[in-house]
Formats: C-alpha cells, sequence, structure tokens
C-alpha cells in the first residue's frame, strides 16, 4: 500500500515537473513554421464556438446596400487587406500566418460546397470576430478602433461576397481607387 501512495505521490510531482521542463527548454512548437500541437484546433475552436454562439446578434443593424457595401470595401482596404489579401490578389504574409489568414476573396471548399470568403457563415458572426478578435491567431480586436457601423459594414460585405458588388465596392477591394479626399473646409464669409 506503502508503495501505491509513493508511486501517486511521485506522479503527482513528476508529471507537472515534466510539463514544466518541456514549457522551459524550448520544446513548446511556438514557431508559424513549426506543426501544431495535437489537438490544438479542437482545443481551440471549441470554446470559440461556444462563445460566438452564445453572443451572436442574429439581425444586423444595418441593410445591404451600395452605399453600406462601399463603406465595407473601404473599411476591409484599410483594415483587412494586408492580411487577408485584395479581390483578386491574394496577401504576400497572410499564408505565413498561423493559422493562416484566410484570403477572403477566393473560393474554398466548406464541406462539399464552394463558398467564397465568409458567405457560409452569418453576418453576425463575422461581427463578432471583427469586434472582438480571435486568440492565438493575428486577427486583432476592432471594438475600439473601429465604429459599430463600420464593422457591421465590413462584416456585411464578406457576408455578401458571393454576390455582385457595386462598381466602386469592387474598384476598392482590387485596390483600384483611392480613398476619397476629404472635402476641403472653407473660411467663414468665402465661397
Amino acid at each position: 500500500m506503502g508503495r501505491i501512495l509513493i508511486g501517486i505521490v511521485l506522479g503527482l510531482v513528476l508529471a507537472p515537473l515534466a510539463v514544466f521542463g518541456w514549457l522551459m527548454f524550448g520544446k513548446v512548437p511556438v514557431a508559424v513554421a513549426d506543426p501544431p500541437l495535437p489537438q490544438e484546433r479542437l482545443i481551440t475552436s471549441g470554446p470559440l464556438n461556444a462563445r460566438i454562439d452564445r453572443e451572436l446578434v442574429k439581425t444586423p443593424p444595418l441593410q445591404v446596400d451600395e452605399t453600406n457595401m462601399v463603406a465595407g470595401a473601404q473599411v476591409y482596404r484599410d483594415q483587412c487587406a494586408a492580411c487577408h489579401g485584395y479581390h483578386g490578389k491574394p496577401s504576400v504574409f497572410g499564408s505565413h500566418m498561423f493559422p493562416d489568414a484566410p484570403p477572403l476573396w477566393e473560393v474554398h471548399h466548406h464541406g462539399s460546397e464552394a463558398v467564397m470568403g465568409l458567405t457560409d457563415d452569418p453576418p453576425g458572426e463575422t461581427y463578432w470576430k471583427v469586434a472582438y478578435g480571435i486568440r492565438l491567431t493575428g486577427m486583432p480586436s476592432y471594438k475600439d478602433v473601429l465604429t459599430e457601423n463600420e464593422m457591421w459594414q465590413v462584416s456585411l460585405l464578406l457576408a455578401n461576397a458571393d454576390k455582385p458588388l457595386p462598381p466602386m465596392a469592387l474598384a476598392i477591394l482590387r485596390g483600384e481607387a483611392q480613398p476619397a479626399a476629404p472635402a476641403a473646409a472653407k473660411a467663414p464669409g468665402k465661397k
């Protein structure tokens, strides 16, 4: 009985020490080029999906119209294109991130169906990811960077990526259109 108790105590002491040694002596795959830990996607995606499902806003407060699509394209160009790429022009470094930043203007397969970007996700899910970001990825939180409207505009744009887009939005997403210059303020009394 004493040997069993000693074995249990040693197991309770040695197992955490072994894990601590593994962590502290540089054996953990933390570089982007390293292979993922076993079950890493399962461990991280389960809690993420559960939280998104719990906090999902089901009805966007904005309409899908030309104004919101163009505004969403401008937000995308300014905040998202560096990692996720432009329409027809993938990001130079997005595929070298871990996990890779998905190219949002390319068709990919989700199960048996081909989808463009995030059209297989409800806009509220994309909004949540834009607002709060995703830990252990390069996806930052934009809730203190963008306004509510801007986050919804880019989310609605991405949810409708497989539909015809307004020409101006498409030009912005291809990197062709430049930002509109702000109107010059007129001095009082001048015409």
